[in-house]
């Protein structure tokens, strides 16, 4: 039987200790193909390259038949692998294993998920997986069975059209961790200052700086409680961005003729 054909991308490079952990556990499940940019490029949310080039190089990194570095984003990565790449769609994405957290707000501006959101707008079956952990020297072997059993259902049931999981893990020994947690994203949001400075020639420079907020603290379905419970949190994320229930409102003041 045909083995799946599973696409691994990330957002911190194509040499970030977690992607190889990630594809090393992908090949359990089938041929895999790893895509990732050739420097970090946290931060990009859905940015494509479209006022410049894109370049591939071959890469002997991961074990695998076929690795590639990309010059473009993490979305550019996936575009690349499913329309250029690959003679059909994968049967699944992964994305990660990102070095810091993307629960709550943080799905928006992460390139690790925009890499799977672009998956599941390619139709297929997409995970993206972060660890609560930005050092380099991160330990991910705690993620292993988790992960091994998220790919294992992803494969089994295939995610609906246009959804994908953003999945996070606590920074916790194997021990610690109590299991996995099903929840929704908190709200939650950035609360950001400039920090300014000069340059020898007296000109302003600023640093994007600022403090994580969690507004719902007490709540106990969402991937902050579930992090800091010691669960990995699993959220199912739509690339649907529609306010559905506000249509109604909307229509009935703004339908009327003038």
């Amino acid at each position: 039987m045909k083995r799946p054909v599973i696409l691994v991308t990330n957002d911190d490079g194509v040499y970030a200790p977690g992607i190889r952990h990630l594809s090393a556990i992908a090949r359990q499940f089938g041929e895999v193909i790893v895509v990732a940019p050739d420097k970090p490029q946290s931060g990009m949310g859905h940015a494509i390259t479209i006022n410049s080039t894109l370049h591939l190089q071959r890469t002997h990194y991961h074990d695998v038949p076929r690795e590639y570095s990309c010059s473009g984003t993490p979305v550019d990565c996936v575009k690349m692998a499913v329309n250029h790449l690959l003679p059909e769609k994968p049967d699944l994405v992964l994305s990660g294993i990102n070095h810091g957290s993307n629960s709550s707000i943080n799905v928006i501006y992460s390139g690790t998920m925009s890499a799977a959101i672009e998956g599941a707008l390619e139709g297929c079956s997409s995970v993206g997986f972060s660890l609560c952990d930005y050092s380099i020297e991160a330990d991910f072997t705690p993620t292993t069975p988790f992960i091994e059993k998220i790919i294992r259902y992803a494969l089994e049931h295939p995610l609906p059209q246009g959804t994908c999981f953003n999945v996070n893990f606590p920074k916790l020994p194997a021990e610690l961790i109590r299991g996995i947690k099903v929840v929704r994203q908190s709200k939650a949001n950035w609360v950001e200052r400039f920090d300014e400075r000069q340059d020898p020639y007296g000109r302003s420079y600023y640093w994007l700086t600022g403090e994580f907020v969690n507004f719902e603290p007490k709540a106990e379905d969402t991937d902050e409680w579930a992090l800091k419970s010691g669960y990995v949190s699993v959220v199912p994320t739509q690339v649907d961005l529609t306010a559905h229930a506000f249509i109604n409102t909307c229509k009935t003041n703004l339908e009327s003729t003038l």
